[in-house]
């Protein structure tokens, strides 16, 4: 018993040790889930060119993009537990993913959530291709012409997809959803009006192609309406309470970083959200800045999963093969 004691304290003093000396020069490593160019990419970058500044050594992202995030938070989940690689996406790939069979890693024992960092509103909106001047009136269309409206997303049980089906059941109407494989294609066929309704996530270009009068904005997925377009009603003010998602986006390591390690990246990342240009560039975006503690967001990311399997279960919803 003795020896255990001793060899536990050695270990803890191991840690405590290795924690203080993170980070030495070698370069941390953020896996970002998604393309490059996009919103999470480029927050993730200005992210990581403030917490090279905070922690004295280079940050460096590297794009792993594919199924549905899942591939980058893969990467994180299989790389050494020492602080130095990091990963930055949505909780879709813990919480939503995993429920449809599509996680090479498991959520709760390989990967280690650190801090929220951003809410992305989801937008939904009428394309060329749809008479409904807004929300209810698309609603009184699908209601009158069961399986006419085409609801396009970002692919099958995604997000949007979780959105459409808490819609439907609430309206007891039939609209057909359009799976995609990611947004590009999608936004290119609302351009060209091939269906009624996207659902996307905010961002410049999404506002470009709403102010030049290509896309209606029905509703919004958010906490509160948007200051860019403080006209739109949020889902949940119109009834759909159960259907005003958003994205919630974070940093996370691999399970078993040290705990010290765990929080010092926290109390950095946190840090960052606080400047004003930081908070100017997610805002000028729509995102909402968030952080918190680990703890926190281990509970998000909880809350949501479980949410989502109760979804999943009710709409009979199958992944994509």
């Amino acid at each position: 018993m003795k020896k255990m004691f001793v060899g536990a304290l050695l270990l803890s003093a191991a840690t405590v040790a290795f924690a203080q000396a993170w980070p030495t020069a070698k370069s941390i490593r953020i896996v970002v889930a998604y393309p490059a160019g996009g919103v999470s990419d480029n927050v993730a970058r200005a992210l990581a060119d403030k917490l090279a500044v905070q922690l004295g050594t280079p940050v460096v992202i590297e794009n792993k993009a594919g199924a549905s995030g899942s591939l980058g938070m893969d990467a994180v989940a299989k790389a050494a537990p020492d602080g130095y690689t990091l990963g930055f996406a949505a909780v879709s790939p813990l919480a939503l993913n995993p429920h449809l069979g599509k996680s090479p890693f498991d959520p709760q024992k390989d990967i280690a959530p650190v801090v929220s960092v951003m809410y992305s509103p989801v937008i939904l909106l009428g394309t060329s291709a749809s008479p409904a001047a807004d929300f209810k009136e698309l609603i009184a269309t699908a209601q009158a012409k069961p399986g006419a409206v085409r609801w396009a997303t970002s692919g099958q049980a995604s997000l949007g997809h979780i959105m459409l089906e808490q819609i439907v059941g609430k309206s007891k109407v039939q609209i057909t959803h359009v799976p995609y494989k990611g947004g590009g294609q999608q936004m290119n066929d609302a351009l060209g009006g091939q269906y009624e309704v996207l659902s996307t996530n905010a961002g410049p270009a999404v506002l470009q192609h709403i102010k030049a009068g290509k896309l209606k904005p029905l509703a919004v997925g958010a906490p509160a309406r948007l200051d860019s377009l403080p006209q739109v009603p949020t889902l949940a003010e119109l009834g759909q309470p159960a259907a005003n998602m958003s994205s919630l986006f974070g940093i996370y390591a691999p399970a078993q970083t040290p705990a010290a390690v765990v929080q010092r990246i926290n109390a950095e990342v946190n840090k960052a959200l606080a400047l004003p240009d930081i908070r100017s560039r997610l805002e000028a975006t729509d995102n909402v800045p968030t952080g918190g503690t680990a703890a926190e967001f281990a509970r998000q990311i909880a809350q949501e999963s479980d949410n989502n399997a109760r979804i999943i279960r009710e709409a009979g919803i199958q992944a994509s093969h």
